[in-house]
């Protein structure tokens, strides 16, 4: 999807010690966001989030305004 290159990627450190990850789409300010498993790798909860997040986009794009 082209969608990635207007992605913003936030990895936010909460005080407790969690983190919590924003993606934000630049053109139209859509944010998701998700606390972070510390169990499992960022990277991979990243891809997840991102598939997640471009479904959602594609969805939108398909929805008439």
């Amino acid at each position: 999807m082209g969608h990635r290159n207007k992605i913003q990627v936030d990895l936010i450190k909460l005080v407790g010690g969690d983190r919590l990850m924003r993606l934000t789409y630049l053109p139209s300010g859509l944010v998701l966001e998700k606390k972070l498993d510390p169990k499992q790798a960022v990277v991979r909860q990243k891809e997840r989030l991102f598939g997640v997040f471009e479904a959602a986009l594609a969805k939108a794009d398909l929805t008439p305004a």
